[in-house]
C-alpha cells in the first residue's frame, strides 16, 4: 500500500494560520471605534406636586401612642 505523503502538510498548516490571522486583522481594522464617549446630559424637570409642597405625616398603627 502506498503511504501518505505528508510533508507538505506543515506548510499548508502554517500558511493556513497565517492567512486567517492576516484575514481576522484585516476585518478587525475596519471595525470604527469611539474613541471617548461622553454621557449625555438628560435634563431633568422638577415637578411640583401637591403632596410635595406640605408637610404630611403617615400614622401607622404601630406608631400610635399607647393606651
Amino acid at each position: 500500500m502506498p503511504q501518505l505523503d505528508t510533508s507538505t502538510w506543515s506548510v499548508t498548516i502554517v500558511s493556513m494560520i497565517m492567512t486567517l490571522f492576516i484575514m481576522f486583522q484585516l476585518k478587525i481594522s475596519k471595525h470604527l471605534y469611539y474613541s471617548n464617549p461622553e454621557p449625555l446630559t438628560i435634563e431633568s424637570h422638577k415637578h411640583t406636586n401637591p403632596w410635595e409642597i406640605k408637610w404630611t405625616k403617615i400614622y401607622l398603627p404601630l406608631s400610635l401612642p399607647l393606651r
